[in-house]
């Protein structure tokens, strides 16, 4: 039989597993000294750095990790500032070289900040999620700062970004959408980058927040009502908001992306009051974790079918397409990112219901986690990235070359706050 739920005890131990376990790494690697931002290029172990070439994507994930550590009270004023300043490092940097001259991001920087193409023949803009976390960066970076500039290069970013949405191209490479095809991928993250936005332009009192704020609950009932089929998300739909069963494309289901985008909706949720929607996005949690479980190995699958197991169905015209391959070649693969994404959710759909069986899915996923994704050495500390079903180390790539701290950090960062939370007020918060 399983102790009795203890906020103090798992709130010392993220505490410890983030100051001992997963931020060293980054003191000691990250920071490019020389031009600014940082060196995010490491190999799965990271035991070495493969490239010192910056993806846009990760250097905006890393300028709002370091402002978010900026306001963690739990750590000392010194290590805040020190954080804090090189958020300031990678902001600059990222004002400085990032925008190209049609106003959209280089999806890739060299190391002095040049655009480059990722691939020969690429465009430098391929992909609109990288210009999202930008956007998610500079306005976390804003909200610890108090400077403009950043705010108003972010909202700007955001204008173009919503546009492309809106006129349908929003290119999102490494996995171009299919011709005929919607992804849930698009509304996710603009769900996502404009509760930040918002927040920030909230703060200070800015006319324009209400409109970024009706933007994020447009997406929000974009996801649910587009996007969810009997409590599952589907990650492509065609482009009139139709599944599609026959094809692999339009059956498979990503854990990981899922469980994200419940954490964003449950944050929209308790923003408007709105238990109805915390009740939906508990059911689609549940269900998730039915169909996306290994339960012969443990663990989150990638991807699975929407009835559970590999996913299936038709390729007929789509064989050629990236994101086929990938959910057929990579399918029963143990990542990092979603489990530390399923940690957060869970926990908070717990706090937010009141369900034991939230808390049980808590615990399935702790336990797999933090037996699986630590380094096993730790001189080295963080996590290791990839893992076969099994669960062991594979060398691969994932989206993109890089080792991006990004989806734990902020994970650990967000149950440090909701333990706090949880410790000041352990009833039930949204819709009570």
């Amino acid at each position: 039989m399983r102790e009795p739920f203890a906020p103090d005890q798992l709130l010392t131990f993220y505490l410890d597993h983030l100051q001992n376990v997963l931020l060293p790494f980054w003191r000691e690697r990250a920071m490019d000294e020389e031009y600014g931002g940082y060196f995010t290029c490491f190999e799965n172990s990271g035991e070495r750095l493969l490239s010192t070439d910056k993806f846009t994507w990760s250097q905006g994930r890393m300028v709002w990790v370091l402002a978010k550590l900026a306001t963690l009270p739990h750590l000392a004023p010194a290590e805040r500032e020190r954080y804090l300043r090189w958020a300031a490092a990678g902001a600059d940097f990222l004002q400085r070289h990032c925008l190209l001259p049609n106003g959209h991001c280089a999806f890739l920087l060299d190391r002095q900040g040049n655009p480059k193409p990722q691939e020969p023949g690429q465009a430098l803009d391929s992909s609109a999620y990288a210009d999202c976390f930008v956007i998610l960066g500079l306005s976390r970076y804003a909200r610890t700062s108090g400077e403009e500039a950043p705010l108003e290069f972010a909202r700007r970013l955001y204008a173009s970004v919503v546009q492309r949405a809106q006129e349908g191209t929003f290119k999102t490479e490494p996995y171009p959408t299919p011709k005929g095809y919607r992804v849930h991928g698009i509304p996710m993250i603009l769900l996502n980058v404009s509760q930040e936005l918002a927040q920030a332009l909230r703060e200070r009192d800015d006319p324009s927040a209400a409109q970024v704020e009706a933007r994020a609950e447009a997406f929000k009932d974009d996801i649910l009502q587009h996007f969810v089929h009997a409590d599952l998300v589907q990650e492509m739909i065609t482009t009139e908001n139709r599944p599609e069963w026959e094809t692999l494309l339009g059956r498979y289901i990503n854990p990981g992306h899922t469980l994200e985008d419940m954490w964003f909706i449950l944050h929209q949720a308790m923003a408007r009051e709105d238990r109805k929607v915390v009740e939906q996005a508990a059911r689609i949690i549940i269900k998730t974790f039915q169909v996306g479980w290994d339960e012969t190995f443990g663990g989150l699958f990638l991807f699975v079918d929407r009835e559970g197991g590999q996913p299936r169905g038709s390729i007929a015209g789509l064989a050629e397409e990236k994101m086929v391959h990938k959910v057929r070649n990579d399918w029963d693969s143990k990542l990092w990112w979603p489990h530390s994404e399923a940690l957060y959710t869970t926990l908070l759909a717990y706090h937010l219901t009141g369900d034991p069986e939230f808390l049980a899915l808590y615990r399935r996923v702790a336990d797999y986690t933090f037996a699986t994704f630590p380094h096993p050495d730790p001189k080295i500390g963080e996590w290791i990235q990839i893992r076969d079903r099994q669960g062991r180390p594979e060398q691969k790539v994932v989206a993109l070359p890089v080792k991006d701290p990004f989806h734990i950090l902020r994970n650990v960062i967000l149950i440090i706050e909701l333990l706090d939370t949880m410790l000041a007020n352990p009833t039930p918060t949204a819709g009570a």
